[in-house]
């Protein structure tokens, strides 16, 4: 009884998001396309309300075309906010989605393999890597605002009856 007990006041843990696909959504016909890479991604995010995204920046591909995927719940739809800064050479910005699938947080892995979770430990490591700062690189070029986890997935894939959902959705609502 008391070791079952000390488990359940047990943080959930996190766990690496590793996104199935990276896509964008056309300006003009609002169709979700297939982008090839996280770093394409990251350039079209990063000047997505100065240069939107059309379909014809695809080569070969129109808003005649079908989408290349469908807003379903057939997968986690999390939606980044556009002009969020690309991360400088060197620094990888990941996400981590919590275990309740309640929320995500954002750190960057550092050149050294160091993990920041805050603009201040961005701060200190560029301080004491005098190397980043003569680069260039500065506090404003990392962005921890996390992309929106869209619920109304969760909601057709509970209605649906699909048990793994059920939790799932709960710990969302309880937000």
């Amino acid at each position: 009884m008391e070791k079952e007990s000390s488990l359940m006041k047990k943080k959930p843990k996190k766990f690496n998001y590793t996104p199935g696909a990276y896509a964008v959504q056309c300006y003009k016909c609002m169709k979700w396309r297939s982008v090839g890479s996280k770093h394409e991604f990251e350039t079209i995010r990063a000047s997505f309300i100065e240069d939107p995204w059309y379909c014809n920046k695809n080569p070969n591909v129109s808003c005649d075309d079908p989408a290349d995927l469908e807003y379903d719940a057939s997968r986690i739809w999390i939606i980044d906010k556009p002009n969020l800064p690309k991360p400088p050479q060197g620094f990888e910005r990941e996400l981590v989605l919590r275990r309740c699938y309640s929320k995500i947080d954002a750190h960057y892995t550092t050149p050294t393999g160091k993990k920041v979770r805050a603009p201040s430990e961005i701060g200190k490591f560029l301080d004491s890597k005098s190397e980043y700062k003569e680069a260039g690189v500065d506090v404003s070029q990392f962005c921890f605002t996390v992309p929106k986890i869209m619920n109304d997935m969760f909601l057709r894939k509970r209605e649906s009856g699909d048990d793994k959902s059920r939790n799932v959705k709960s710990k969302v609502e309880d937000d």
